[in-house]
């Protein structure tokens, strides 16, 4: 099992899908974890599971889409484990179901998916980077998606915002060359998560891949980040299980 004992870390949208085994395998691995959600039972449900098997983990309840959240959450959760060493901008939004087409999508739907998508992680990133940069350490992930590089039709909102965080990572890791801080951004590919299914009702969810599976490969990687080139964009089927 990879070790990451000691990590700080920060993981949004993490009372579910991939972001709660994200919080649940890094914990495994010797992290003490934020996990940030905007619903307080699911949350809690996460961080009870992660405490019973002896891991550190604490909940914020805050929605990454509303700009007056970002520095009380980024400050409450460095009182809680210290500064962040790892950042993993997972929350997302899809926007309405069924999906619409672009020429159907209302403007405040699309503002509502890149706020949550692309600007929430902006904030984040902003107050948490230059703490990492004056330690000299620390890295930051932005979990991306396959609808970032192809074009699906009725994807428009959320592959439009996931195409731009994937840019924004490789700019901020051009800006934070030499600092110590590592920034990419991950695509876990297809899973078996009630957004998926929000968006694919008729998908065949046995073919999909499962979170924790997915959240294990995530964290070996961590684990190893430092071999990995900052700015990356990743694509995690091509890890090994570990």
């Amino acid at each position: 099992m990879a070790n990451l004992n000691g990590t700080s870390a920060l993981i949004t949208g993490a009372s579910r899908g991939l972001g709660a085994a994200l919080g649940e395998a890094l914990a495994e691995r010797g992290a003490r974890v934020v996990l940030v959600a905007r619903h307080r039972e699911s949350l809690d449900q996460v961080v009870g599971r992660i405490r019973a098997r002896g891991g550190e983990a604490h909940g914020l309840v805050a929605d990454v889409g509303d700009k007056e959240a970002a520095y009380p959450l980024a400050g409450a959760a460095a009182g809680l484990v210290g500064p962040i060493d790892l950042l993993v901008h997972n929350a997302s939004e899809l926007g309405p179901t069924p999906l619409p087409l672009l020429l159907d999508t209302e403007c405040e739907d699309l503002e509502r998916v890149l706020a949550v998508n692309l600007i929430g992680p902006f904030r984040l990133t902003k107050i948490v980077a230059g703490a990492m940069a004056l330690r000299g350490r620390g890295t930051i992930v932005h979990v991306s998606s396959d609808a970032a590089v192809d074009a699906y039709p009725r994807w428009g909102a959320y592959s439009m915002s996931k195409a731009a965080l994937d840019h924004q990572s490789r700019i901020w890791a051009a800006e934070l060359a030499g600092t110590g801080v590592r920034v990419f951004s991950v695509d876990p590919g297809e899973m078996d998560t009630e957004m998926h299914a929000a968006a694919m009702p008729d998908a065949a969810r046995e073919r999909l891949a499962r979170p924790a599976s997915i959240a294990a490969r995530i964290a070996t990687m961590l684990s190893v980040s430092e071999r990995i080139e900052s700015g990356a964009r990743l694509i995690i089927a091509n890890w090994g299980v570990p």
